[in-house]
């Protein structure tokens, strides 16, 4: 089988390394004819974390990222307060990531590319798609380079602008609030990179410039509203939207930059025949709440073991499940920014409905775990006594069964989990702690191939 991928950001990247570890052939290209260069979606929350860690790259992740900096407000030019968006958590039997990490766009990208490339794919720039056909045996695209491809399936991770998406004919359900401009991008400031700053007057307290630190590469990212006579994103720009709230800050230089304007949508359809549409290409959000580049993440994550599998259930499922994720993380995203711009000034406050960790696919309102739901981590001791936890199991592109208390069945990636002091035949592992068996609390559970519950018994 062979998929094609058009758009290779976080998302496009994410399901190219899903797919080529499950052995699926992969093109993944993309119309710009370099590597986004800048910071934007710097944000990772704890899901994507998981997610990471299940696709191999965490460790590279958590040593290029940082915690989220506390934020030193100065309000007309003096110091204020200090404040966190979130309190930083500590690891939990369940939740071995609790805390987002902060990561520039561009070096998230740089990992997947890096970990994509240890499967022999690689990104391949300067090639739109420029036209696409389909039939009941596959799809046929055009590219920009004149080359016709030929794949079992097509997935449109291209962006708000999507040529697939319009291709198709797909509505994109929204607003854009032209009234709402903020320029974003990345700066040179002579700051301490260990702190976030909020610099704003008195008498606007939550109508300021926002500067947060961008690990291993010196610079910040910015945001600042824009009034209708600032017209051209640039450092000129940015300044004097600093000298006026009397920051005292000198910026250097401007890598990268954008004028954003609230646009939230979300198209109709997220599958038409053999093409799949994921990331913004099916979905756009405010910023905030860090919620976009996250919600891609996981609609790949979603998708990739399902087009691997390639029943009619698994493929009519995709949709079914992450739009009606995507509508409900919309909500979230857009109402935050209401408080934003309402000058809320507990606007800044994360809870965990911005983790993602509480998202679900279960269909009931049963108690406990349920199918649908994410399955929880838990530390085990393996049979030679080392230390294992749920999610090393899980780890790869396979399904996993637990089976508590009683012998696993003699299949491929199917485990006892047992009590201290217990023995069984096959392979097994015991819950020492007890965390597994309270998390769980059943008889017999598979975790589908994306981390989620797909059977449970009691």
């Amino acid at each position: 089988m062979d998929v094609l991928i058009a758009g290779a950001g976080p998302t496009g990247l994410t399901l190219a390394i899903d797919l080529a570890r499950r052995g699926v052939g992969v093109r993944i290209v993309d119309k710009a004819t370099g590597f986004f260069p800048g910071s934007r979606g710097d944000g990772l929350q704890p899901r994507t974390l998981e997610v990471f860690d299940d696709l191999g790259v965490i460790d590279a992740v958590l040593a290029a990222g940082r915690d989220a900096p506390t934020f030193r407000v100065h309000l007309d030019g003096r110091f204020a307060m200090e404040r966190r968006m979130a309190e930083l958590r500590d690891p939990a039997p369940d939740v071995p990531y609790p805390s987002g990490r902060m990561l520039g766009q561009a070096q998230t990208e740089g990992i997947l590319r890096d970990r994509l490339a240890e499967f022999g794919v690689h990104v391949e720039l300067g090639a739109a798609l420029t036209g696409l056909t389909q039939d009941s045996s596959g799809v046929t695209a055009r590219l920009s380079t004149g080359e016709t491809v030929r794949a079992d399936y097509l997935v449109g991770a291209d962006g708000g602008r999507s040529f697939v998406r319009k291709a198709l004919g797909i509505e994109f359900e929204g607003v854009t609030d032209e009234s709402v401009r903020m320029l974003l991008g990345d700066v040179a400031a002579d700051l301490d990179p260990e702190y976030g700053y909020w610099f704003a007057a008195s008498a606007h307290p939550m109508r300021g410039v926002m500067m947060s630190p961008l690990p291993g590469i010196g610079l910040f990212q910015f945001g600042a509203p824009l009034g209708e006579d600032d017209v051209e994103p640039t450092v000129a720009t940015l300044q004097a939207k600093l000298d006026a709230v009397n920051a005292g800050v000198r910026l250097r230089e401007m890598t990268w930059s954008t004028v954003w304007r609230p646009n939230v949508r979300l198209a109709k359809r997220f599958r038409v025949g053999r093409v799949f549409l994921a990331g913004d290409a099916a979905h756009v959000h405010p910023p905030t709440g860090g919620q976009g580049l996250n919600t891609g993440v996981q609609d790949a994550y979603n998708l990739g073991w399902k087009l691997a599998g390639g029943s009619p259930e698994l493929l009519d499922s995709y949709e079914t499940e992450r739009r009606a994720v995507a509508a409900g993380v919309l909500g979230l995203s857009s109402e935050l920014m209401r408080r934003y711009i309402d000058g809320d000034e507990r606007a800044h406050e994360r809870g965990e409905d911005t983790q993602q960790l509480n998202i679900s696919y279960r269909t009931t309102n049963e108690p406990g775990l349920a199918v649908g739901d994410r399955a929880p981590d838990a530390p085990l001791r393996d049979a030679d006594g080392k230390a294992v936890r749920l999610f090393d199991l899980f780890r790869g592109p396979h399904a996993t069964t637990l089976v508590f208390g009683a012998e696993a069945p003699a299949e491929p990636h199917a485990y006892a989990v047992l009590r201290p002091g217990e023995a069984a035949a096959g392979n097994y592992v015991t819950d020492v702690e007890g965390h597994a068996y309270k998390a769980y609390a059943a008889t017999r559970v598979v975790v589908r191939p994306d981390g989620y519950v797909g059977a449970l018994s009691r």
